[in-house]
């Protein structure tokens, strides 16, 4: 019975300790220890003692919630302007000080202002003797068109109609027509992005 009763005993213990931990957990009000267990409970024995207050002393045990202690809830230097955070912001002004005065006291760099193509004041120069010979290629082709409409209308006049019926006097046909326009533009926008470039 002596055996049974010193089981029931550490087993009240135990759960009495539990509802305390359950309590801090939640942070309510500790409840009170069953009946029962104030009853069995007697003067403690030296084996029963809190043997962790004894043996167990280190900086991160708390021997009251038998668990490591949590640390601080916030920081102690919360809300409060630190030497630390005075110093790295005097550091980040001087640094910005300083690049504003280094950018000041540099000569331009010539390798900045440099256009990205190197050969921009050549092609500056031969624009304005291109002028004439862009002038002339045009005139050049609209000849060229010119004549291969009349050969094509020389073509169809010779060729008798198969009907018997002569047949209407036609140049390029439509289709064609703006095609080579379509082309020319094409031609035309090539070369003014080879200009700007």
């Amino acid at each position: 019975m002596s055996s049974n009763a010193s089981l029931e005993a550490a087993a009240n213990e135990r759960k009495a300790r539990l509802a305390k931990l359950a309590a801090l957990k939640r942070k309510q009000p500790e409840p009170e220890p069953p009946i029962e267990a104030k009853a069995d409970e007697k003067q403690p024995s030296p084996e029963t003692q809190d043997v962790t207050r004894t043996y167990l002393s280190g900086r991160n045990y708390d021997p009251e919630t038998r668990g490591p202690k949590l640390g601080f809830e916030s920081a102690p230097t919360e809300g409060q302007v630190t030497l630390e955070q005075k110093a790295a912001e005097i550091e980040r002004a001087v640094k910005e000080e300083a690049k504003k005065e280094q950018e000041e006291d540099q000569p331009i760099d010539l390798f900045k202002l440099q256009p990205k193509k190197p050969n921009w004041d050549l092609k500056r120069h031969l624009e304005e003797k291109t002028r004439i010979l862009n002038v002339r290629t045009e005139n050049a082709i609209a000849r060229l068109v010119r004549q291969r409409i009349e050969n094509a209308q020389r073509a169809s006049r010779e060729k008798p109609s198969s009907n018997g019926e002569e047949g209407e006097e036609v140049g390029i046909a439509g289709d064609a027509l703006v095609e080579g326009i379509h082309m020319r533009e094409q031609e035309d926008a090539r070369g003014e992005d080879d200009d700007l470039t």
